[in-house]
């Protein structure tokens, strides 16, 4: 990673500083996480407390989660997934599985990453921390059909549905198309009027993009009503509305907390080679026996050190390159964390049911999706003694399987030898060293693992102001936005991009600029229209043609002309700003 000079460092802490007295400014940091998962099971202390799930769910965040945990629990855990030292919170989603078109087996899909966008919207709400507790569900686990508005991106309810769940499919080839044009989703998923890789339901190809495999987008909501209270998930939390001079506000007598914005990466390029695209037999299906997509939700469980919480919602605004590059962080966590499931069931490998015998239904199968089939036939049964004699027992406080057919809280849930694929790739950018007090617990079979080594960040030329290419002179790093700041030529195809293959493209076309962004786009025009000057230290990831130098960064252009100069036209308008959390920002994706 770039080492930031002193003065910078200020500059930027200066800058980060006055974030709270702007109140018309959007920012941002990204959370991630020390290892792929806390745990997987049928848990779910939400929606099902000191039940079974009905289905399968993969967890993220603090050790103290179990089958009837609470807030106050996970403030006591011992450690946590999460990057940041402070936050024990649980974040937790359907896992993923592939049904062989073959065999018609189901196999266990690997969560490849994932991440959580802290936004803290420009309000005239003070934004507040999450309290200890506070719970919130987004999506319904039991939707087989498009959402009322389709594809269309909207978190805003006084402008029609709210629209919080969708899947991104960035791809290698960015002329085919991730959904069947004129689809109307009953027989297939629907795509974003504007970016072709992005819809509703799953789509219909590989989604092969550079170290991007399949996504799933959640957003929640961040308008928590505490005449409601902290558990009562159908009902305290909404969405906040744009005012008359274009803030998000929540209603009289809401609390304004961060909205979350949670990515997850699914490993589908394993199965590539076992199933046809294009020819509506898509083959994945959600833990809950969803084989559209439409149903995708998540759960969160609140268990922040709130006074930390609180400076950075003030004070930092590190944008993808993340959360724990905050000032004021009271350190990190490294290595793994785990805990094991007091569930004995496979889960992972090759089955022949889903875990729980939910039904597969949606698209092909039928599109009324059937309730839930109410989880576990027997009382769950602890492991006899853990793995490495850890002391984070997720014990159920009740035996009872769940209840999980309810409606969504929010306006929009035999065993076989286990054959566990091997990923082709891990984590990017994640302390590998252990933690002293990792608890690991074999109660079911787990996943291999293998850790290769990703591009990612990387070291910038000393002096930026020196770098030539093909003719062409750095002018800087300026931030891009959904709308394209550069619109001469958007990604032209020119294979593994470099700032040289870039240049020497749009010099050829007739540009006067070139750019590049996220290690792999490049864009050419004329003037930068609705731009900002950003600080270098933004743009930091590697080519992907020329992983010794820097092509731009997440929504942040590495720009340059024959002189080393950039024409600013106009200025970023608030609503470009918000673009960000529904056209999202990885390489590859806005097409």
């Amino acid at each position: 990673m770039k080492l930031v000079s002193a003065t910078a460092f200020l500059a930027m802490a200066a800058t980060a500083v006055a974030l709270k007295d702007n109140p018309d400014k959007r920012s941002f940091a990204v959370l991630r996480f020390t290892n792929k998962q806390l745990t997987k099971g049928r848990l779910d202390p939400i929606i099902s407390p000191g039940k079974v799930s009905s289905h399968v769910h993969t967890v993220l965040g603090g050790s103290g989660f179990s089958l009837g945990s609470t807030g106050k629990d996970l403030m006591s855990s011992n450690c946590s997934t999460a990057l940041v030292k402070g936050d024990n919170s649980n974040y937790w989603f359907p896992s993923l599985y592939f049904k062989d078109p073959k065999t018609g087996k189901l196999e266990d899909v690997e969560m490849f990453y994932a991440n959580v966008y802290y936004f803290f919207e420009g309000s005239n709400d003070d934004i507040k921390p999450f309290p200890v507790g506070l719970s919130i569900v987004v999506g319904d686990p039991n939707l087989r059909t498009p959402p009322k508005n389709g594809a269309s991106s909207n978190l805003d309810p006084s402008k029609g549905p709210v629209n919080p769940i969708k899947w991104t499919c960035p791809r290698t080839n960015l002329d085919q198309a991730a959904y069947p044009a004129g689809s109307n989703g009953m027989m297939a998923g629907m795509p974003d009027a504007i970016n072709k890789g992005e819809g509703v339901g799953f789509p219909d190809v590989n989604c092969d993009g550079y170290a991007s495999p399949l996504r799933g987008d959640i957003h929640f909501p961040s308008c928590y009503n505490p005449a409601e209270g902290l558990t009562n998930y159908k009902k305290n939390m909404v969405f906040p509305s744009e005012s008359s001079n274009g803030r998000l506000d929540c209603p009289k007598g809401h609390i304004h907390v961060p909205h979350l914005f949670l990515e997850v990466y699914w490993n589908t390029p394993l199965f590539k080679d076992r199933w046809t695209p294009g020819k509506g037999d898509q083959p994945f299906v959600l833990s809950n026996g969803d084989a559209t997509g439409y149903s995708n939700h998540a759960d969160f469980m609140a268990a922040w050190d709130e006074d930390l919480l609180q400076d950075i919602i003030n004070h930092c605004d590190k944008g993808s390159a993340g959360m724990d590059q905050c000032p004021q962080l009271k350190g990190l966590n490294k290595g793994d964390c785990t805990i094991g499931s007091p569930i004995e069931e496979s889960i992972n490998g090759v089955l022949s049911v889903l875990p729980g015998s939910n039904p597969i239904s949606g698209w092909k199968y039928g599109q009324d999706g059937p309730k839930p089939v109410p989880g576990g036939d027997k009382d769950p049964k602890q492991p006899s003694q853990p793995a490495n004699g850890g002391e984070d027992k997720p014990a159920p406080s009740s035996t009872q399987p769940a209840d999980e057919d309810e409606p969504s809280p929010t306006p929009i849930e035999t065993e076989t030898d286990i054959q566990s694929p091997q990923p082709t790739h891990a984590n990017p950018a994640l302390p590998t060293e252990p933690a002293s007090y990792t608890t690991t617990r074999h109660t079911i079979r787990q996943t291999l693992t293998k850790t290769v080594a990703q591009p990612g960040p990387t070291d910038q030329p000393a002096d930026n102001s020196t770098r030539v290419v093909e003719g062409f002179k750095y002018a800087g790093c300026f931030k891009d936005s959904g709308a394209r700041v550069l619109n001469g030529k958007v990604r032209p195809n020119l294979g593994k991009i470099s700032n040289k293959n870039c240049v020497t493209y749009c010099k050829a076309a007739g540009f006067t600029l070139a750019a590049t962004e996220y290690g792999g786009q490049c864009y050419c025009g004329n003037e930068l229209i609705g731009s900002q000057k950003l600080d270098d230290s933004e743009c930091h990831v590697a080519c992907e043609g020329d992983e010794a130098d820097t092509c731009g960064g997440s929504w942040a252009l590495s720009v340059f002309s024959p002189d080393g100069q950039a024409s600013l036209k106009g200025s970023q308008p608030r609503s470009l700003a918000h673009d960000h959390a529904q056209r999202h920002r990885n390489k590859r994706h806005f097409r």
